[in-house]
């Protein structure tokens, strides 16, 4: 009686108001986000200038990756490869010191043994860069490291109060400052540090919410076998992280392929330098070049193929990052589950 009580009790779902909270979202993304992304697609295989609307196939794909006879392809094909090049550069030198930096702040701040007075204040102080403005950091730094003869930035008038830098006699009393904007090697290293120190707060967060999400007992249990801290990390702490390194890793590698705003704006001319020219800075041109001299055609093509590399990059860092116990234990479930068939229907389907 009871069972066919239940039966008749009308049950009430709650998913469809879940739904309802979604949807904005869905909405969001699809006029905002994807049909750009479809159009861009499309975009790719037009034409440029003047033929915008002509349809070329794949010659802008062809004319990016091989070149061509024509000085203006050729031109297009040698600059793709080389802020393709800036780009790998720039991340790689951000992430690099990004990552050594966070975790030891993340380790050391989770550490339970130590007790940090403040401890908080220098978790906010130190994510505080996350949420500025590039523009304003852009702005910031180019008045810190301003290379101009008369009046130059405060980093360079440092260098002057320490003796590195010196005031030039033959050009009446004018600083011989270090170029800081305009050099190849300098510039690049200061737009590392500017993504470095933005980014750091963020990912030592993160990498303390996986620290923290560890079970205490392993570290308990280290601490009495008498582990020194060093192993602590490297048998405990690092391998329990890598689901959360993985994730860092995609986020931040899919944000330094797509890098625009410190490059662009790290400038003294209208121009951007070619060894701080990204692939986004270079399509960001390409879109909003004047109206008969436009390489629609090629900023497509360019953007597609900055997002098969970025999901080619994304697959082999997920490969390299997978969790191989977990693989080896899920195959010999696999086995044995097969193994188990297998021994059932040499009994008539009957398992004993």
């Amino acid at each position: 009686m009871s069972s066919n009580a239940h039966r008749r009790i009308k049950s009430v779902s709650y998913a469809k108001y879940g739904y309802l909270f979604i949807l904005p979202f869905f909405l969001v993304y699809f006029f905002f986000q994807l049909w750009p992304l479809i159009n861009t697609f499309i975009v790719s295989f037009h034409g440029n200038g003047k033929n915008v609307a002509e349809w070329v196939g794949l010659q802008n794909y062809q004319d990016i990756l091989f070149g061509g006879e024509k000085r203006t392809v050729r031109v297009i094909h040698k600059s793709f490869f080389q802020c393709l090049g800036n780009t790998i550069i720039l991340w790689c030198g951000n992430f690099i010191p990004q990552l050594a930096l966070s975790l030891s702040l993340a380790v050391w701040f989770t550490e339970a043994q130590l007790k940090i007075p403040g401890k908080g204040f220098f978790k906010v102080v130190m994510y505080l860069p996350n949420i500025i403005t590039a523009a304003s950091v852009a702005v910031l730094f180019l008045q810190l490291c301003g290379e101009s003869q008369t009046n130059p930035g405060a980093l360079n008038l440092i260098f002057y109060k320490l003796g590195i830098v010196k005031k030039d006699v033959v050009g009446a009393g004018l600083y011989s400052t270090i170029q800081f904007v305009s050099a190849k090697w300098q510039s690049r290293i200061v737009v590392m540090f500017i993504q470095t120190w933005m980014w750091f707060g963020n990912t030592m967060i993160m990498l303390m919410s996986g620290i923290q999400g560890i079970n205490p007992s392993l570290f308990e249990a280290a601490s009495i076998d008498g582990a020194t801290s060093g192993q602590v990390f490297r048998k405990i702490t690092l391998p329990l992280l890598t689901p959360i390194m993985a994730y860092t890793l995609i986020t931040s590698m899919i944000g330094g392929l797509q890098m625009f705003d410190i490059p662009y704006l790290y400038r003294k001319t209208q121009t951007v330098s070619d060894h701080l020219k990204t692939v986004a800075v270079m399509i960001f041109q390409y879109f909003h070049a004047q109206a008969n001299e436009n390489k629609m055609g090629y900023a497509g093509a360019a953007s597609v193929l900055l997002f098969f590399i970025t999901l080619a990059l994304g697959l082999i860092a997920f490969y390299l990052t997978r969790d191989k116990d977990e693989i080896a234990k899920r195959k010999q479930r696999k086995k044995a589950a097969q193994q188990a068939k297998k021994e059932s229907r040499q009994f008539g389907g009957i398992s004993i």
